[in-house]
């Protein structure tokens, strides 16, 4: 799903690429992996973490950048850096080993994660392992791969590239601009463009392991980091200690048909939006501001916002259109506290749609504080830049989906598909098809080479198998595929919304901590609760 994304301003980029050619297929040549030269972290960064890393915790943290092959079927060839940051094991004397993570995207930044690890893990787990947080090749600090050299470009592109394309002009101008942009991601984005699959990065990440000085690989990876870590596990299954995945994709169905993966992709959001409708009317106005037939007044807002364009809504910068609304739902079905935030803003709209319902309780909800949006989602640029200004945000999301996820390579069926997704997922059905399925027939790597199989190599110990019954992004049915393609996997499932789970249910924690510390892997099946529900 598309989201404003903020201009990543202070990236700095950790190596250099030159050209190399090749595929990224398995190595044919050795090369010996320099340990990880572990030092002090740029203030700035430090500066930048979240309130919560105490200035105590920011003593402990180390950076490094980890020189890995451009090509790895070219290991003696051109390098790029990949930028790493640990946060070091409580007891380091019962040190177990390190775990990396991946937040997802894919083009999300991880590098802070290790950083912030107390949120997603128990102490037990913080105690025995370093956790480290790595920017993926072409992402953030990681050489970024960049498709305009100034803002003024990116601007001028997205002028026109609509969110959600509904009339033939809006269809014919989001398609002409999607088509100049992968043109731009041609001319600039350098040899990297054709070394950006998931298969390259999980070679990245054994590149990683050796250099901490593990023999096997800790990893948690969440949304598209399932994708990263059951392409690993699968080409080094033997490489592999233990690994959690949460939110998981289906990995056979991602790398084989991306218009059905994104088709099936939107259904999901649809899923857990009518949980949450459903839900709202079961507690009541008391408990959810929209609630008394919920579905009927967001269908109602959709009609209306379609058929006579954006509406003013008090507190709102600007108009709310229906591409306003469907992105902000999409957006806000990530987490239980922006579904809180969402249900009084979505009451508001409707008031302002509907002035004769209004009351004086209804016109004093106040405007849904404006939240992030998760990384999970693919980026825009930011719009307000200034003149003269350097492109500062990457374009890594596409880079790696239009690789990996194979598409027709036209979009001249565009409309008939999205009409057709449309009547299916009548609220995300067209919008998801402004994504991948716009921008991947011309993107400019035509024979990319990417792991496709097979997905049930064997490993020593289960891999741990993590979905929520309504995630939006990755729907519960993903999970359940994942887990069935994997040679040795555990299934736990949780009954919650939002996307991804960990640090959000103390059940799961621990019995994510009791596999990650002593391999007691979770009994196959397990259901558990997360700590809050919405309108709780």
């Amino acid at each position: 799903m598309r989201a404003v994304r903020a201009a990543l301003a202070s990236a700095l980029v950790l190596g250099t690429i030159v050209s190399g050619l090749g595929t990224a297929s398995a190595q044919t040549e050795t090369s010996a992996v320099r340990p990880a030269a572990w030092g002090q972290c740029a203030a700035g960064e430090l500066a930048n973490l979240p309130a919560s890393v105490t200035p105590e915790e920011k003593a402990r943290l180390s950076c490094a950048v980890q020189e890995v092959p451009v090509d790895h079927s070219r290991p003696r060839g051109e390098k790029t850096g990949i930028a790493m940051m640990k946060r070091p094991a409580n007891d380091p004397a019962r040190k177990i080993g390190t775990i990396f993570l991946n937040p997802g995207g894919p083009g999300g930044s991880g590098y802070v994660r290790g950083a912030v690890a107390k949120n997603y893990f128990q102490p037990a787990v913080l105690d025995r392992f370093d956790i480290v947080g790595f920017d993926p090749r072409g992402v953030a600090r990681s050489a970024p791969l960049r498709c305009f050299r100034t803002q003024e470009e990116a601007e001028a592109v997205a002028q026109g590239w609509y969110e959600l394309p509904i009339t033939k002009e809006e269809i014919a101008s989001s398609l002409r601009q999607s088509k100049v942009y992968t043109d731009y991601c041609k001319i600039n984005a350098g040899p990297l463009l054709n070394h950006m699959s998931t298969e390259a990065v999980a070679r990245d990440l054994d590149v990683l392991r050796e250099a901490v000085g593990d023999k096997q690989l800790n990893f948690v990876g969440f949304s598209y980091g399932t994708l990263l870590g059951s392409t690993y596990a699968n080409i080094f299954p033997h490489r592999t200690r233990a690994m959690v995945i949460d939110g998981n994709v289906d990995p056979r169905l991602r790398l084989t048909n991306g218009t059905e993966y994104d088709r099936q992709r939107a259904q999901g959001f649809e899923i857990a939006l009518d949980a949450m409708l459903k839900r709202c009317d079961a507690v009541g106005a008391a408990k959810c501001a929209f609630a008394g037939n919920a579905r009927q007044k967001f269908e109602n807002i959709k009609a209306a916002l379609r058929k006579n364009g954006p509406v003013a809504v008090p507190g709102e910068p600007a108009p709310v259109s229906l591409a306003t609304v469907t992105g902000r739902v999409a957006g806000d079905l990530y987490s239980v506290a922006r579904i809180n935030t969402l249900v009084p803003w979505l009451q508001k709209v409707h008031v302002a749609l509907n002035p004769a319902e209004a009351s004086a309780a209804a016109l004093s909800v106040q405007s849904a504080v404006d939240v992030p949006e998760p990384a999970n989602n693919n980026g825009r640029w930011d719009v307000d830049a200034l003149p003269d200004t350097p492109y500062t945000a990457d374009d890594s999301y596409y880079a790696v989906n239009c690789t990996d996820k194979p598409f027709a390579r036209t979009n001249r069926f565009w409309e008939q598909t999205a009409n057709k997704w449309e009547k299916e997922s009548p609220t995300f059905g067209r919008y998801q098809a402004a994504s991948d399925l716009m921008t991947c027939p011309t993107w400019p790597t035509r024979h990319p080479d990417r792991w496709i199989g097979p997905w049930n190599r064997h490993t020593k110990n289960p891999i741990v198998v993590v979905g929520n019954y309504y995630d939006p992004a990755t729907q519960y049915l993903f999970s359940q595929r994942m887990a069935k393609q994997l040679g040795n996997a555990r299934l736990i499932s949780v009954d919650s919304f939002g996307h991804c789970i960990l640090g959000r249910s103390a059940a799961t924690d621990a019995a994510v901590a009791a596999y990650l510390v002593d391999l007691v892997a979770p009994v196959d099946g397990s259901v558990f609760q997360p700590n809050v529900q919405p309108f709780a």
